[in-house]
C-alpha cells in the first residue's frame, strides 16, 4: 500500500488535460507505440469530433522510482462547467490532484473553481505549468499567478508540455514523491465506494470502485449497502488500457467489478460496497445529489419508442450520474421523460448521445430553469416546466433560481461583459484586478437568463478570453408571466416558456415570426398567436394555400366570381375548424435558435 499513488488531473477547459495524460501513459510504457493515439482516454466519438473530454477515465500507470516499483491510479477529468459533477466524483477517489495551468492563458474561472473541490477533499495539489513550448507562452508571469493562487514556492510549480513531452519525469517524481500514500487496512472489514459504472451489453453493468478498507477478492459475496442487494464478485480487476483480471484488490487501489448485475437501478454512483457475512460499520459518505440547472422535455418522435427510451436512459444514467430524470406526458407530444441537465451543453450532448449510442430519435422541447411558486396559503410549489403552472389567481407570487457567476477576462473587454451582464438583469457586486490586464468580475443574475445563449455571446464579446463559472445562490421573488403559443386557439404546451414580464412582448413576438417561417403552410389559414392568460399580445398568420378557382371564368359577371370564391372561403372555413396543424421538430427548437 505503501506504492499506491491515487490523483486526478484539474485544469481548466483545454488547458491541456488530456494530452499530459497521454505523455503520462507513454513515459511509464503502460501503452505501447502501436495502441498509442492522441487523447488516447477519450474513447466515445463524441469527445473524439469535438475535443473536448466528456467523462472521467480512470486507468493504471507503473513507474519505477529509486529501484522501486509504484502504481499509480490516474483520473482524467472534464474541464468544462457543465461536467463539474464527473469532476467532483474523481476527487472523492484521490489523494492527490495534478493542477494543470495553460502557460499562455494563466488561471481561469474553472481552474479556480476545481482547484476549492479538491482542496474541500484535502488533496495534495501540485501545480504544473503546461505548454510551456508555444510561443506566447508567459512562464514566469504564469507562474506568479499560480503561487499567488496556491501560495506554494516558486519552484514547486513544474514546468512542462505535453505535446513536446518536457517535464514529464519531474511530474512523476513529484507524484510519488508529494502525493500521501492511501490510508486504510487491509484486514479491516471491506469498504469500497463506487465512483462510475458503464453498460456492457455482454457482460451486465461494470462497477468502477475504490476500496478505502479491506480485501476484495475473485468469486467473494458482496454487498452494496444503498440497495441491499448480495451479489457474487465474479470478475475483479484492475484498469490498464484494456481491462486486466486480478485475484484481488486491497484498501487504497482502484479497480472494476463485473457479477452479472442486469438492472441499472441497482447501481448508484457514491455507494458503499461491503461484505455481507462481514460489513463495515463505517459507511462510506457518498456525493451529494447532483442539482439540475436545465430542465427539458425529451420525447421519442415515435410514441410507440416510449418504453426503449425509459431503458437507454437508465442505461446513459449509468454512465453519466448527474442525469436526472422523471416521466412526464405532453398534450402536444404523448409520453416522454422530464429531465434535468448541469448545462446546456450537457443536454447537447445526452441529446447526441441518446441517437448514437441508442438509436433513439427524439424531440427535445424548450429548456427551462426551476421556479417556485408560492401559494396564497405560503406553500411552495415546484415549477420544473410551463405545463406545471399553477392559475394565477392561486399564487401570491413566483421565485426564480439566482447564481452568483465568475467572470475572468482581459480588461479591455470589461465594459461589453457588463453591458451584457446588465441585459440579462444581473446586478455587478464585485470587479477586482487580478494583475495589470485580468479582471475577475462577479454578478448575481437570474439563471433562465443564462442558460440559453449566454455563454456563447460571453465568448464573442471577449474573443473567446472569458471562462465563466457559477453556482446557485437561491429563490429571489421575480415578477415572471406564463406565455403561451396557441395555433388555431389551440395551445402548444411543448411551446410554451415561462419569462419575466418586461420581456414577454418582445419574446411572444419574436416567437410568433420564427414559428412563420418554419410552419409549412397547409389548406387551411393558420393563426400563430402569443397570449398572457387570456391576453393577446402577438400574432402572425401562415396563408393557406389555395387553388385558382377563377382560372375557368373568361370574361362575365363579377357576381359568378365572387360566388365560387365565397364557395372556397367557406370550405377553408370548415377545414381550419377540423383541420390539424403539423408541427415540424425544428419548430419546437425555434426557441434556442431566438438571438
Amino acid at each position: 500500500m505503501e506504492r499506491i499513488r491515487n490523483f486526478c488531473i484539474i485544469a481548466h477547459i483545454d488547458h491541456g488535460k488530456s494530452t499530459l495524460a497521454d505523455r503520462l501513459l507513454q513515459f511509464t510504457g503502460t501503452v505501447g507505440d502501436r495502441d498509442m493515439q492522441n487523447q488516447l482516454l477519450d474513447n466515445m466519438d463524441l469527445e473524439r469530433e469535438r475535443g473536448i473530454t466528456i467523462k472521467s477515465h480512470a486507468i493504471q500507470m507503473k513507474y519505477m522510482h529509486k529501484g522501486e516499483e509504484y502504481t499509480l491510479n490516474l483520473i482524467d477529468t472534464p474541464g468544462h462547467v457543465d461536467f463539474s459533477y464527473e469532476v467532483s466524483r474523481s476527487i472523492a477517489a484521490c489523494e492527490g490532484a495534478l493542477l494543470i495551468v495553460d502557460a499562455s492563458q494563466g488561471v481561469e474561472a474553472q481552474t479556480i473553481s476545481n482547484l476549492y473541490l479538491a482542496l474541500n477533499h484535502d488533496l495534495e495539489i501540485i501545480p504544473v505549468l503546461n505548454k510551456i513550448d508555444l510561443p506566447g507562452a508567459m512562464p514566469e508571469e504564469m507562474t506568479d499567478q499560480v503561487v499567488e493562487l496556491i501560495g506554494c514556492d516558486p519552484e514547486d510549480v513544474i514546468r512542462a508540455s505535453g505535446k513536446e513531452g518536457l517535464g514529464i519525469e519531474d511530474i512523476l517524481t513529484a507524484i510519488v514523491e508529494k502525493i500521501p500514500a492511501p490510508k486504510g487496512d487491509p484486514n479491516e472489514p471491506l469498504r469500497a465506494m463506487i465512483f462510475d459504472s458503464v453498460f456492457n451489453s455482454f457482460r451486465g453493468i461494470e462497477v468502477i470502485f475504490r476500496v478505502f478498507d479491506g480485501t476484495i477478492k475473485k468469486g467473494d459475496k458482496i454487498k452494496f449497502v444503498n440497495t441491499d442487494k448480495i451479489y457474487n464478485a465474479d470478475e475483479i480487476g484492475v484498469l490498464k488500457l484494456k481491462q486486466q483480471p486480478e485475484k484481488e484488490i486491497s484498501a487504497g487501489n482502484v479497480g472494476y467489478l463485473i457479477s452479472g448485475i442486469k438492472v441499472a437501478k441497482e447501481v448508484k454512483v457514491g455507494d458503499t460496497i461491503t461484505h455481507p457475512d462481514r460489513p463495515t460499520t463505517k459507511i462510506i459518505k457518498g456525493f451529494e445529489d447532483v442539482k439540475p440547472m436545465v430542465f427539458a422535455g425529451i420525447y421519442p418522435v415515435e410514441t410507440s419508442e416510449f418504453e426503449e427510451l425509459r431503458a437507454s436512459m437508465e442505461k446513459l444514467q449509468l454512465n453519466d450520474a448527474s442525469l436526472v430524470w422523471e416521466p412526464e406526458t405532453s398534450a402536444a407530444l404523448g409520453f416522454g421523460f422530464r429531465c434535468g441537465f448541469l448545462g446546456m451543453l450537457h443536454l447537447e450532448i445526452i441529446q447526441e448521445r441518446l441517437e448514437r449510442e441508442f438509436d433513439m430519435t427524439v424531440i427535445t422541447t424548450v429548456p427551462s430553469v426551476q421556479f417556485h411558486a408560492v401559494r396564497t396559503d405560503g406553500s411552495i410549489l415546484k415549477i420544473n416546466a410551463p405545463s406545471e403552472m399553477p392559475d394565477a389567481s392561486s399564487i401570491s407570487h413566483l421565485e426564480e433560481p439566482f447564481i452568483r457567476a465568475q467572470i475572468i477576462s482581459k480588461s479591455e473587454y470589461v465594459g461589453g461583459i457588463i453591458s451584457l451582464c446588465m441585459d440579462k438583469r444581473g446586478l455587478i457586486k464585485n470587479q477586482v484586478y487580478l494583475t495589470s490586464d485580468r479582471v475577475e468580475l462577479s454578478f448575481e443574475m437570474p439563471l433562465a437568463e443564462i442558460v440559453f445563449d449566454f455563454f456563447d455571446k460571453l465568448k464573442t464579446i471577449s474573443r473567446g478570453y472569458a471562462s465563466l463559472d457559477y453556482e446557485l445562490i437561491g429563490f429571489r421573488q421575480s415578477t415572471m408571466v406564463k406565455l403561451d403559443i396557441m395555433l388555431n386557439g389551440e395551445k402548444v404546451d411543448a411551446l410554451s416558456a415561462i419569462v419575466h414580464k418586461d420581456k414577454a412582448y418582445d419574446w411572444g413576438k419574436r416567437l410568433c415570426e420564427k414559428l412563420q417561417e418554419l410552419i409549412p403552410r397547409q389548406m387551411f389559414e393558420i393563426a400563430i398567436q402569443a397570449s398572457i392568460g387570456t391576453k393577446i399580445i402577438a400574432r402572425e398568420s401562415v396563408k393557406a394555400l389555395r387553388k385558382n378557382v377563377l382560372a375557368k371564368c373568361y370574361g362575365g359577371d363579377i357576381s359568378r366570381k365572387r360566388k365560387l370564391l365565397e364557395k372556397q372561403k367557406k370550405g377553408k372555413k370548415r377545414m381550419r375548424q377540423v383541420g390539424n396543424v403539423e408541427i415540424p421538430q425544428e419548430a419546437f427548437m425555434a426557441v434556442l435558435k431566438l438571438d
